[in-house]
C-alpha cells in the first residue's frame, strides 16, 4: 500500500513540475537593459516590482489543442498583479485546452532601461517571438498564438498588437510579431489626456511626454488593416480606467474592417474579473467561433 501510495504521489509531482515551467524570455543579454544592483520584488505576495530578467511561466494544459495564449497582467505599469490576474487566468485557459504563457515583463524604468518607453514592448515581441520559433518544442500552433491584457497589461497587450511590424528587438529570421489576436479586459488603449490612465502614462512616457510619444502610444490611432482580431470587455462604471478607452479601440477597428466582439459589464468597477465568475463564458464562445478553442 505505502509503495502504490508512493507511487501516485511521484507521478502528480511529475505532472506538477511539468505543468508548470519557468523559461527565462533572453538567451543572452536583455537589450535596453542597463547594469544595475536593482533586484526584483513581491514575488512573494505574487504582484512583482522591478523585474529585471523577464520569463514566461508555462502553464501546460493536459490536453494542448494548439492555442497558445500570452498573458499580461496589469498594475499601472508600476507593479505587476501576477498572481491573480496572471496565473489565475492561465490556469482557466489551460483547463479548456490552451497552453498559457504568464509575463513577467520589465515595468518602464530609467533605473534599468536605456529607453523606458520601449522595454514592456521589448519583452512583449520577444515572448511572440519565442513562441513561433519553438512552437513544435511545446506543441503550438504558430498560427494560433495570442496575446491576453488586463488593464496597463492590456495596453502593453495592444502595442504588441498594432506596433508589429517594427521590431523592437534582435530578429535575424524576420519571424513575425504579430499576435493572431487579442484579448483585451478592462485595457488602457489611450494616451491622450481625459482617456487614460494617468498613472501608466506617467510610468511609460513620463509626466511631460511629448506629442509624438502621446500618438504613438495611443493604440487606438495605431490600427490598421492587418491588425489582429480582437475581443475586449469591461465595465461601464469603470472608475480607474474609463471604458471609453475600450470603446475607442473598438471603433477604430471596425473603421479598419479588423474583427472586433466587445462585452460591456453595467457594473463591476475596475478589476471585475475577482468578482465576476462568469466574465470568460462570453470569451470562451468567441474562441470557439474563431477556432482558437
Amino acid at each position: 500500500m505505502k509503495n502504490k501510495l508512493f507511487a501516485i504521489i511521484l507521478v502528480l509531482g511529475n505532472y506538477i513540475a511539468n505543468a508548470q515551467q519557468i523559461i527565462p524570455l533572453y538567451e543572452g543579454a536583455v537589450p535596453n537593459a542597463k547594469v544595475t544592483n536593482i533586484t526584483e520584488t513581491g514575488g512573494d505576495k505574487g504582484m512583482y516590482k522591478d523585474v529585471t530578467v523577464p520569463t514566461l511561466e508555462y502553464i501546460k494544459p493536459e490536453k494542448p489543442n494548439g492555442t497558445s495564449v500570452i498573458i499580461v497582467a496589469g498594475g499601472g505599469y508600476s507593479v505587476i498583479v501576477y498572481n491573480g490576474e496572471g496565473i489565475s487566468t492561465a490556469k482557466a485557459l489551460a483547463d479548456k485546452g490552451i497552453s498559457a504563457f504568464v509575463l513577467k515583463y520589465r515595468l518602464p524604468s530609467d533605473d534599468i532601461m536605456v529607453d523606458k518607453k520601449i522595454g514592456s514592448l521589448q519583452d512583449a515581441q520577444q515572448a511572440i517571438k519565442f513562441l513561433r520559433e519553438n512552437a513544435d518544442k511545446y506543441g503550438i500552433d504558430k498560427n494560433k498564438i495570442g496575446i491576453m491584457g488586463f488593464s496597463a497589461g492590456g495596453h502593453l497587450a495592444s502595442t504588441a498588437a498594432t506596433h508589429f511590424e517594427k521590431s523592437y528587438i534582435e530578429n535575424p529570421n524576420n519571424t513575425s510579431l504579430r499576435p493572431d489576436f487579442q484579448i483585451l479586459v478592462y485595457p488602457v488603449i489611450s494616451m491622450k489626456e481625459g482617456l487614460t490612465h494617468g498613472g501608466s502614462r506617467d510610468n511609460l512616457i513620463g509626466k511631460n511626454p511629448t506629442d509624438a510619444d502621446i500618438e504613438a502610444f495611443s493604440n487606438e490611432l495605431q490600427i490598421k488593416a492587418n491588425t489582429p482580431p480582437a475581443y475586449l470587455t469591461h465595465a461601464a462604471d469603470d472608475k480607474l480606467v474609463d471604458v471609453d478607452n475600450s470603446i475607442s479601440y473598438f471603433e477604430n477597428l471596425r473603421k479598419n474592417k479588423v474583427e472586433v466582439e466587445m462585452h460591456i459589464f453595467p457594473k463591476g468597477d475596475h478589476g471585475f474579473i475577482f468578482r465576476h465568475k462568469g466574465w470568460m463564458e462570453p470569451l470562451f464562445d468567441w474562441m470557439k467561433r474563431n477556432n482558437w478553442l
